[in-house]
């Protein structure tokens, strides 16, 4: 979190608030917990209103505001972080427990599933995608997880242990439908996540399988030819119709990373849009937790620790600190031994 005081003339609407520095002679019940003589319930809030706006400028002086969840546009940053805002301002409520939604959430899941493997086998004969199907598969997986999360991503760790090949496809675009509202991201937003999820690597049904299946390093020759899926995955995504606006730029940056390393255009920092800086941080975590023929499969904590590592480096800094909030060291459905045995 990066904190920054400022006077209360300056604050503006989509500025996050996370403390207060009242007038003197304001009522304080309780020392450095000025909240409770307010009518603000929570400490934590984003300025939406002209009548927050009113109320702050009649109790404060100077208010501290978190920079990474400034939505305002005015705020200045650290250097390298980019401009906009990591956080929404949407408030999801778990309104089905987790026991009800699993039920619903299996049958969305594996009919996500079909329609991921229909579609791929549609792109791989005819070079054409069927957005159709896809689109609808991840409304039904955002409204799902819309109403509680960890049912879904219950789903995905039996997944896991239970199948010999897991559908990347499907991990990803869970895993950034979650991650977006966890971010407090408006539904259709989400949705345009979970369709970014499920192309990212479309592109490679146009891989020979003996490169997809080798477990030794590439070449450098073969190492271009796996680049190019990003590319490829765009022209595809071009050429179906009804697909929303902003997807293939997100697709087009999943593979960018912060220092400038990236592929295809070497973009670093702020060049690299949010949804482009999730898709590269959540496809990682999905690829190094998924079985894969050129190395072994990791631990969801391993694979936070690593990102942990990596951030500001290869992954915006404040977003990886966000998905490890998401995800948790030890994600719904990990096996874990307590301290009692």
């Amino acid at each position: 979190m990066s904190k920054k005081q400022i006077p209360i003339e300056k604050l503006k609407l989509g500025m996050y608030v996370t403390d207060l520095e009242l007038k003197p002679g304001v009522y304080v019940t309780e020392r450095n917990r000025p909240w409770l003589g307010t009518q603000f319930l929570s400490q934590g809030f984003a300025v939406n209103s002209q009548a927050h706006l009113d109320e702050l400028s009649k109790l404060c002086q100077t208010v501290i505001i978190d920079l990474e969840r400034d939505a305002s546009g005015g705020a200045s940053r650290r250097p390298g972080t980019a401009k906009q805002a990591v956080r929404g301002t949407v408030v999801y409520k778990e309104v089905r427990p987790v026991e009800y939604e699993l039920n619903v959430a299996k049958e969305i899941y594996f009919a996500c599933e079909r329609s991921v493997e229909a579609s791929l086998e549609s792109a791989r004969t005819t070079g054409e995608l069927d957005p159709k199907s896809l689109t609808g598969a991840v409304g039904n997986m955002t409204r799902s997880i819309e109403r509680n999360p960890d049912a879904m991503t219950l789903l995905l760790r039996i997944k896991q242990k239970s199948a010999e090949q897991f559908n990347r496809a499907v991990n990803t675009s869970i895993h950034m439908i979650t991650f977006g509202r966890f971010l407090q991201f408006p539904a259709e937003r989400l949705e345009l996540l979970g369709l970014a999820g499920l192309l990212l690597d479309i592109g490679k049904i146009k891989l020979p399988d003996a490169i997809l299946q080798k477990k030794s390093t590439l070449t450098a020759e073969e190492y271009e030819l796996t680049m190019a899926h990003v590319v490829q995955s765009v022209e595809l995504i071009r050429a179906a119709p009804g697909l929303p606006i902003g997807l293939e730029e997100i697709v087009l940056q999943h593979h960018e990373r912060h220092d400038g390393s990236g592929y295809p255009r070497a973009l670093r920092g702020s060049q690299i849009t949010i949804d482009g800086a999730i898709a590269g941080l959540v496809d990682s975590y999905a690829a190094v937790t998924s079985r894969r023929a050129y190395a072994e499969q990791s631990s969801p904590s391993n694979a936070l620790s690593m990102l942990y590592k990596l951030r500001g480096k290869l992954f915006h800094d404040a977003l990886v600190e966000q998905f490890i909030q998401c995800i948790g060291i030890y994600p719904v459905g990990s096996t874990v031994e307590l301290n009692t045995g």
